[in-house]
């Protein structure tokens, strides 16, 4: 049996949003279903590392609070899935800044492995719509067994899961002007570390076919920001109460 769910009991609105997006995992079970519907087993595949009694813990809290709702998917398809609400979906630049935040700090390490779709969360964080004002790009960007395709106009980065909905039964890919495939180290390197795609491919880190310009554009409209400070900054003198 499962205890009373922990709270601030602090009226204020930001407090009364962390009891109900603050507990562990909950912000991460967000960002999985930022992108579209997921299966339990999809989230599983996102979040390896939670056990499958808190998800369903963190799932049936959210539901029970308006962010997320479950639904079965019609034929042929015909499975269950779980999406976020109207109201869910409003956390998406809140998750966004959270990103854009945690990347500066110096004890980040970048160019771990993540999931796919914090792969692509992560280009929708650092993408700079200053420098794709003139861009109409669409990449389709493969990562392990989930596809993606991200369209760029008028300075907007849009990216969807595809097939949409990330199940079985949708609609046909997209035309695209170029795809990837690499897992997620490699197209992290793609975007922030100045990697070729070209020669990414002859080191076999990578596959793309397509028009390479095309890639090498959309590859060029991501930065991550600088950290926050020195990791060999002095630590910040103690207060009285600390010792």
């Amino acid at each position: 049996m499962t205890g009373k769910k922990r709270s601030y009991e602090d009226y204020c609105a930001a407090a009364h949003a962390l009891d109900l997006v603050g507990e562990r995992w909950a912000l991460l079970v967000v960002r999985e279903l930022l992108l579209g519907p997921r299966r339990f087993t999809d989230l599983r595949t996102g979040m390896p590392a939670i056990s499958p009694n808190v998800l369903t813990q963190r799932l049936n809290d959210m539901e029970a609070a308006g962010i997320v709702k479950r639904h079965r998917l019609p034929r042929p398809a015909n499975a269950w899935v779980y999406e976020l609400t109207e109201w869910g979906k409003e956390l998406e630049p809140i998750v966004l800044r959270l990103a854009q935040w945690g990347v500066r700090s110096p004890a980040f390490e970048r160019g771990k492995a993540v999931s796919a779709d914090a792969m692509v969360l992560s280009l929708k964080a650092m993408f700079l719509s200053s420098a794709a004002l003139d861009a109409a790009l669409r990449i389709r960007l493969t990562i392990q067994a989930e596809s993606y395709l991200a369209c760029v106009s008028d300075g907007t980065l849009d990216i969807m899961r595809w097939p949409q909905g990330g199940v079985s039964g949708g609609a046909g890919p997209l035309a695209a002007q170029a795809e990837v495939q690499a897992d997620t180290p490699a197209l992290l390197a793609l975007a922030y570390g100045g990697l070729d795609p070209e020669a990414g491919q002859a080191a076999g880190m990578l596959r793309y076919q397509g028009d390479l310009a095309a890639l090498r554009h959309f590859f060029s409209l991501f930065r991550l920001p600088p950290q926050a400070m020195s990791p060999d900054m002095p630590a910040l003198h103690s207060s009285p109460g600390d010792a």
